[in-house]
């Protein structure tokens, strides 16, 4: 099946940070448990999200998580399981790669393969998210 590219957005609802080991200023590890709602071509309210961080110094750092998401892509209805891996700058800019997991996908969305993006700016309350998938 041809390639179709879809926008959303998505908006944090809560997110709930927990140191692992280090300390500032050296590097150190955090867990952060996140919930978001999407809206647009991408449709999940409440999300649930694990990511482990690596803070390199007190703002920078890269981290890596999964995203289970449960509503619908383009009207079609499912859930689906996202691996997302990105960078934060010390001005507190995030960029993020997304991967749905293959084999996870229910319902209307059990073949969904796809990729997509998002950068986060602070105070940006709804981010844009791009995503390429296949059906």
């Amino acid at each position: 099946m041809t390639a179709r590219t879809t926008t959303a957005t998505f908006t944090g609802v809560s997110w709930e940070e927990k140191e692992v080991s280090g300390s500032a200023p050296g590097p150190r590890l955090a867990r952060a448990s996140v919930v978001n709602d999407y809206a647009g071509g991408i449709e999940a309210k409440g999300t649930s999200c694990e990511y482990t961080l690596t803070y390199v110094n007190g703002t920078v750092g890269v981290f890596s998580g999964m995203e289970r998401l449960t509503g619908a892509v383009d009207g079609r209805e499912g859930s689906f399981v996202v691996r997302q891996s990105g960078t934060f700058d010390e001005e507190g800019v995030v960029r993020c790669t997304v991967e749905v997991v293959p084999g996870s996908g229910t319902g209307a969305l059990a073949r969904l393969a796809g990729s997509g993006e998002y950068e986060a700016r602070p105070g940006q309350r709804e981010v844009p998210v791009s995503f390429a998938y296949r059906l």
